[in-house]
């Protein structure tokens, strides 16, 4: 099977190739390299260029009988897409479509979406299932979501069939530490975490010690990066054997608080570094944890990964290895 991987060689997404290629999947890489690594692609066919390049898509289509998508080229970053709503609604929306359209033309009828559980807005209720409403609170989890949207509208019209994946906190690292997570500027915590362990950065700021948590610190779910990947080839396998549209949740049903990360990474790496706290950002939710009841259910869906020291075991043979990152 012949599949177009969009944005590539970003940090999932390189993740999702190696997978792929794992497994004996043909992979085609279309990336703008505007925030990927052309190093982090593990093989298969790379192409820069922007998903929303319709006449690109057709072609690579045609020219290597892709017959099945996986989109993961969008632009992520929560506060820059209330500063720049332009951007992400050009990008993650306007290429979306873009993208769906030439792939419906081509005759491409199977789709993997790389979404969020930024859709869900502020939790109602925890863990989070697939029914909890949809009032994603940042432009970012509203462009996910329209584009969700606009996904059942192109089953309806076109027959298109497509599986959207509702990430919660990806985190760690290929095992065999030749891929991992690399972002400029760097947002996620567990690699700022590693950034001041290495002494590439002078503290960590834990944002919030008073909420109603056990420790007073956020709870976020952390799931392994090839996990994810693991769980994009399933969803490919059910649209191969006919599967019907679908959402699913991916997580591992347990929160782990901002101070558990810290004192995890201190014991993994055997190295101390300073630690602030300061005030609570604005839009933080006290927890969010995933129910994936439904994929574990359905395509029998298993982290392999699922304990935080085991993430963060990953996440650091990626960063001792390569303290620059790709550049590196």
């Amino acid at each position: 099977m012949n599949v177009l991987v969009t944005g590539g060689a970003g940090y999932i997404g390189s993740h999702v190739v190696l997978e792929l290629l794992r497994l004996g999947y043909r992979v085609v890489t279309l990336d703008d390299l505007s925030r990927g690594h052309r190093a982090a692609v593990a093989g298969g066919v790379f192409v820069e260029g922007n998903c929303g390049d319709g006449a690109l898509v057709r072609d690579l289509v045609e020219r290597y009988d892709i017959t099945a998508a996986v989109h993961l080229a969008a632009d992520s970053q929560v506060g820059e897409s209330m500063a720049r709503p332009d951007k992400y609604c050009g990008n993650n929306l306007g290429n979306g479509i873009n993208l769906l359209t030439a792939l419906v033309q081509a005759g491409v009828r199977q789709f993997i979406l790389s979404s969020t559980a930024a859709v869900y807005g502020e939790p109602e209720y925890t863990p989070i299932d697939e029914e909890h409403p949809t009032r994603p609170v940042n432009v970012y989890g509203g462009t996910k979501l329209m584009l969700e949207q606009i996904l059942g509208w192109y089953e309806r019209a076109f027959g298109l069939r497509y599986v959207s994946l509702r990430y919660f906190n990806a985190a760690g690292a290929d095992p065999e530490g030749d891929i991992g997570e690399d972002h400029d500027p760097e947002t996620h915590l567990i690699p700022l975490v590693m950034q001041a362990a290495m002494g590439r950065r002078e503290k960590v700021v834990i944002y919030g010690t008073d909420y109603p948590t056990p420790d007073g610190t956020c709870l976020r779910d952390y799931i392994h990066v090839t996990d994810l990947a693991a769980a994009h080839v399933l969803a490919l396998e059910a649209l191969q054997e006919g599967g019907p549209p679908a959402v699913y949740n991916l997580g591992n049903e347990r929160g782990h608080s901002v101070r558990e990360v810290v004192e995890t990474v201190r014991r993994v790496t055997g190295r101390d570094f300073p630690v602030e706290e300061g005030p609570r950002r604005a839009g933080d939710p006290a927890v969010l944890v995933a129910s994936s009841r439904k994929i574990r259910r359905e395509l029998g869906w298993r982290p392999r990964y699922g304990d935080l020291e085991q993430i963060v075991r990953t996440a650091w043979e990626w960063h001792r290895r390569h303290p620059a990152g790709y550049a590196g």
